[in-house]
This record gives C-alpha cells, sequence and structure tokens, in this order.
C-alpha cells in the first residue's frame, strides 16, 4: 500500500464508531498474532529442507499456502510446509496458537482455553493433545551425579471413556475405595538429579524388575542413587549396580549427610498439586500431563515464553 493510501486509511479510522474501532483493533491482533506464529513455526527450517516423505534433497519453492511456504519434491513430486509432519499439521486458527501455548503455560483447565480464545471446548481438547505430544517425549537421557528416585501415585482414571468403564462412574476428581496404594492408582516413576534433570514414566507395576527396566537407560554406572528405601526400588538399584543410599523417612530420618530425596519429593509435591486444578486426568494421557509440567518445571518461576512453547509443539 502506498504512504498516500495508507495515511489515508489511518485518516477514516477516527470517524469510526468505537465498536467498530474495537473490531479493527481485534482484527489487527488477530493478524499479528497470526504473524507470530508463523515466525516460530518456519524459524529453524532450512531454506531448502528434505523432504519429510522421501528424504529427497531435491526441493524447490513452490508458492505459500496459509500464509506458510510452500515447497515441492521433484523427486516423490509432493507439496509440503514446515508443519507437515509434525502434531501440528492440519490444525487451523493458527493466528490462535500463541493463546493456545500462552494457557499451556497458564496451565489452563479446558473451559478456561475455551472462553480465553473462543474456541469450542472440543477443539482445546485436541489443540492441547497435539501441543503435548512431541513434549511428553522430552526426557533427560541419563541423570548425573547424585540422583533421587521415587513413586508417585495417580488415581486411575477413563474419564471421556465411559464405554471402557468397568464400574460405576465416580465424581471428577474422586477417590480412591482404599487407602494406600491400590489397583486403583496408577504408579509414576520420578527420577531427578541434583541439577534439575528429570524424568518421568507411567509404570504398569511397582516392581523391581520393571523399575529396574525403567531405569536403567537414564542412570550411569557412577550415579549414586537415593530412594525412600522402598523395597522395589532398592532391588533395581542391586540389580543395576549403583550406589545405593536409602533413607528412612518412616522412622523420621530425612537427611544422612549429603544424602536425601527432598528434591525429587519436591518436585513431586508440585506435580500433584499443579494436577489438582483438572479434578482427575485419563489415565491414557498422563504422559502428555507429565510432559506439559516438566516443560513449565524446567522454566523459572513456571514461566517459559509462549513462543517456545509452540516451537516444542513442532519440533523436539
Amino acid at each position: 500500500m502506498r504512504t498516500r493510501e495508507l495515511a489515508r486509511l489511518i485518516g477514516t479510522l477516527g470517524k469510526l464508531p468505537r465498536d467498530q474501532r474495537k473490531a479493527v483493533v481485534a482484527e489487527l491482533a488477530a493478524l499479528e498474532s497470526c504473524a507470530s506464529s508463523i515466525d516460530v513455526i518456519e524459524t529453524g527450517m532450512p531454506g531448502r529442507p528434505d523432504c519429510p516423505r522421501c528424504a529427497s534433497r531435491q526441493i524447490i519453492k513452490h508458492g505459500h499456502c496459509g500464509d506458510l511456504q510452500r515447497f515441492l519434491c521433484r523427486h516423490c513430486n509432493r507439496t509440503f510446509n514446515a508443519l507437515t509432519g509434525t502434531p501440528l499439521a492440519r490444525l487451523h486458527l493458527r493466528g490462535k496458537w500463541i493463546g493456545q501455548a500462552e494457557a499451556l503455560r497458564d496451565g489452563l483447565t479446558l473451559h478456561q482455553v475455551s472462553e480465553r480464545l473462543h474456541v469450542a471446548v472440543s477443539t482445546a481438547f485436541r489443540w492441547r493433545h497435539r501441543f503435548l505430544a512431541l513434549p511428553q517425549t522430552v526426557q533427560t537421557q541419563a541423570l548425573i551425579g547424585i540422583a533421587e528416585a521415587d513413586e508417585a501415585y495417580f488415581l486411575s482414571s477413563c474419564k471421556g471413556q465411559r464405554h471402557e468403564l468397568g464400574r460405576a462412574s465416580r465424581k471428577r476428581g474422586g477417590k480412591a475405595k482404599k487407602p494406600g496404594v491400590s489397583p486403583e492408582q496408577v504408579p509414576v516413576l520420578i527420577a531427578r538429579d541434583r541439577i534439575g534433570n528429570t524424568a518421568n514414566f507411567v509404570l504398569a507395576s511397582v516392581t523391581a524388575q520393571e523399575i529396574r527396566r525403567t531405569l536403567r537407560p537414564i542412570l550411569p554406572a557412577d550415579t549414586v542413587l537415593c530412594t525412600d528405601g522402598g523395597t522395589a526400588l532398592a532391588a533395581a538399584a542391586r540389580y543395576l549396580g549403583v550406589e545405593h543410599h536409602p533413607i528412612n523417612l518412616s522412622a523420621g530420618i530425612h537427611v544422612k549427610g549429603a544424602w536425601h530425596v527432598q528434591n525429587v519429593n519436591a518436585y513431586g509435591s508440585r506435580l500433584k498439586n499443579w494436577m489438582i486444578r483438572f479434578k482427575g486426568v485419563a489415565t491414557k494421557y498422563l504422559a502428555n500431563y507429565l510432559g506439559w509440567f516438566r516443560a513449565l518445571d524446567r522454566s523459572p518461576e513456571f514461566s517459559p515464553d509462549p513462543a517456545q512453547l509452540l516451537a516444542l509443539a513442532i519440533r523436539v
């Protein structure tokens, strides 16, 4: 647009009634948000990327579609863009994706997201789990130095899957019928070292064999492991051949020199308190929520940049 035409357009804005000016502001904000999303999506993508389908390097630019640069593969003759092959492929309303990332940062419920972004609850649900598909795979590859491990338990839930219930439905965020550990509880193993590297896994069972299989890839032989002295964790440590220091919490012992489990217990407490807002999480999506919390916990004061969360939803 020419400078004179732009000046004429700006001049007409003062003549608009207030409600129309608000509509213009909202439209401009949506356009700017969409441009911000596009910037995040295409940042880091090479100018001539490999084809995500056949890995060919015979790539040419092929115009734009939905403001995204399109590419054509001369080998398989198919087009693609920066979202092809990612969890966010084929999702619409890109202008609201930064807002979705902000909702993840703020830990909003689905109804809160629906109200803030003016989308259906079903859309908020679909976006949430598409955005969390990659973050739930981001775990530390190895614990360093002194590590701590403990189990946390979450109520088994078939939320949203009533046809799979083998029992009467219960109130949202209800309680187990029996106190303590029971088949109604889903175990999660939390492992964390003293510099904050964290991994957590949904376990099939709390057995030494299951814990050993889970910890082996992330627990080098020179790691020193601290636990609360649970039988399964102690047996797994023996099988793995790592130095192990059990802390007898039931006897009122919390620290033995450099050995304690306060780091992992504090993390587990933060995780459980954060989960309360969702009033029960479906077990089939529990890993997504664990990954979501890890992404938040890695940032100071639980406040990651929304652009970082959007980028994490596209590429690890």
